[in-house]
């Protein structure tokens, strides 16, 4: 899930960051209001969940009042790598003395969090060679006495090097403790006043993480999901909500498709390989959908429903890689059951079923039962997708 820059200070804020926050405008009239109130030079910045917003054109600044109303009539309801901007954020222009980037993300190699500093901010960061990097233990945050030991090396003063370390715990502690993936404070700038002062943040939150962060997320308002660039469509948001109900295993992970074939895919990264042969072969996929990990006969079913529930879907196909953590039998059981609230037979719906592995003979005696042939490993990824097609035609 990635927040909005104007949630991720919110978020962050609740974690005692100084943050240059500003008034959400949906409207240039909006916008005008905000930097009357303000009463002095305001940036006007469009709020998308992605970064480089500056080199795109989408972040202005605006000396009064009226030319607020400009810079939010020239981006409101327009279109930025695919997102239409649809809020402003007004805020205060900041002078700036100099500007550092302050953020932690999950080493997946190490498997460790890391926290980063460096000696520049904005868009100079990833040309910088004054980067410092140090990983710490999820248990708790980096240590503020730590987070100064970065800077040696860096140049950077032993009075600001101290409140850099305290910008570090804070923010590694909110990267464990909001179960977020990244958190970003860039540019983190220390004013001519000699305060330092968060510019724009960047914060993604694990999408398995949701139910347990509802106590933080919920004020936000809607947050873009996973990757998409744009907040969870009706099915997905339903899709998710099926997934949160019970810890065990995926069964929500959903992305919505125009098309007719419904697909419930997976297994040690075969979602992804079955997906793109389902359109090498000339299918329409109405959504993708990851599952694995074991989950409950009731999540099967439950997500099995309302992906046949959608207008327009007339097949379904289910096609896993070979599963050991995955029970097929509950696979099977769990799409009868869909299929059945759906009000849908097997033999008119299922295009393909092939999830060989743990359980599996079980597996294929339900499906046998319910006059579907179940194939297996026999069966691979790229054939399983053909008939698939072939079926749904």
């Amino acid at each position: 899930m990635r927040l909005l820059e104007h949630q991720g200070k919110r978020l962050l804020a609740g974690f005692g960051l100084n943050l240059n926050a500003g008034t959400v405008a949906a409207s240039a009239d909006a916008a005008r209001e905000a930097a009357a109130e303000i009463g002095g030079p305001v940036v006007v910045k469009a709020q998308v969940p992605f970064g480089g917003r500056g080199k795109a054109g989408a972040v202005k600044v605006a000396n009064d009042p009226g030319a607020a109303w400009t810079a939010a009539a020239e981006l409101l309801g327009t279109t930025l790598r695919g997102h239409r901007i649809a809020a402003v954020s007004v805020e205060p222009r900041v002078s700036i003395r100099r500007e550092f980037y302050v953020g932690a993300a999950w080493d997946c190699a190490a498997k460790l969090p890391v926290a980063i500093l460096a000696a520049a901010g904005g868009i100079e960061v990833e040309s910088s060679r004054n980067v410092a990097r140090r990983s710490f233990d999820p248990r708790g945050p980096l240590p503020a006495s730590a987070g100064a030991e970065m800077v040696d090396g860096l140049g950077i003063d032993a009075r600001v090097a101290a409140e850099l370390g305290r910008v570090l715990e804070k923010v590694t502690r909110a990267l464990v403790e909001c179960d977020a993936i990244t958190v970003e404070i860039n540019p983190l700038a220390e004013t001519t006043d000699g305060i330092l002062i968060g510019l724009d943040a960047r914060v993604e939150i694990d999408d398995d993480a949701a139910a347990r962060q509802q106590v933080r997320l919920a004020p936000l308002g809607a947050i873009s999901q996973g990757s998409l660039g744009r907040p969870a469509t009706p099915l997905e948001a339903e899709a998710a909500r099926i997934d949160a109900l019970d810890h065990r295993g995926v069964a929500g992970r959903v992305v919505e498709f125009g098309g007719d074939l419904a697909l419930l895919i997976g297994g040690g990264g075969a979602s992804l390989t079955v997906f793109d042969a389902i359109q090498r072969h000339g299918g329409n996929p109405a959504n993708y959908c990851e599952v694995g990990g074991n989950p409950t006969e009731e999540k099967v079913a439950a997500l099995t429903a309302l992906l046949l529930g959608k207008p327009g879907v007339r097949k379904l196909a289910v096609i896993m890689n070979v599963v050991n953590n995955t029970r097929a039998d509950v696979m099977a059981r769990g799409v009868l059951l869909g299929l059945d609230r759906a009000g849908r037979t097997a033999a008119g719906t299922i295009a393909v079923f092939r999830i060989p592995g743990s359980w599996e003979d079980e597996a294929r005696a339900i499906m046998a039962a319910a006059g579907i042939r179940a194939l297996g490993r026999e069966v691979s990824l790229d054939e399983a997708a053909r008939l698939a097609v072939t079926h749904a035609a």
